[in-house]
């Protein structure tokens, strides 16, 4: 069980130095401290000391943050980072923000962040779906547009004149852009 620091900064300008203090402070080794220095824009998952982190961390670690906005660019990043660390079963703790999973405070902090994950990533499903059937009742079509019927009956000409000089089906649908099974969609809708 070791405790495994995580900072990040914004910009190479901004010093790390107040959150490493403040980690080592609570136990951390300097060696164990993974660091990004990266604007808030970027997933946590896609930060290379966020991955270097994940690749080291096994379960029964414990990550420590200063504070817990350090883990993502946005709520819901914080919460998806602290529900993918718990599935792996490594513990989060936040100097700051008095989150440390060996408390029950911590405890519950950590449960209502997961819960507040979850009923987040729901909304948005909702909003979603909900986006969708106003656009669909708006007339919006999704998908690829159809094809225009005097394209496709030009196309079929060409293909079947190809046809009769000899080519193969393949060949004569490469002429106009398409392939063998769109050529045949194409001649059974006819």
């Amino acid at each position: 069980m070791r405790h495994l620091g995580y900072t990040r900064v914004s910009t190479s300008a901004q010093d790390a130095k107040l959150q490493l203090d403040a980690l080592v402070a609570a136990g951390v080794q300097k060696r164990d401290v993974f660091a990004d220095v990266t604007s808030g824009s970027r997933a946590a998952v896609e930060r290379p000391g966020m991955q270097k982190l994940l690749e080291y961390a096994g379960e029964g670690d414990t990550v420590v943050v200063w504070r817990v906005d350090r883990l993502g660019r946005s709520l819901i990043d914080v919460l998806n980072t602290v529900n993918m660390l718990r599935e792996r079963g490594i513990l989060v703790r936040s100097l700051s923000d008095g989150i440390d999973p060996e408390t029950s405070t911590g405890r519950l902090m950590l449960n209502m962040l997961a819960t507040l994950a979850e009923y987040e990533r729901e909304l948005i499903v909702e909003r979603v779906n909900a986006g969708l059937v106003a656009a669909r009742q708006n007339g919006t079509r999704f998908g690829r547009p159809p094809s225009d019927p005097r394209v496709i009956a030009a196309k079929l000409d060409i293909v079947a004149d190809a046809r009769a000089r000899g080519k193969t089906a393949e060949n004569a649908a490469r002429l106009v852009g398409w392939s063998r099974a769109t050529l045949y969609r194409h001649q059974k809708a006819q």
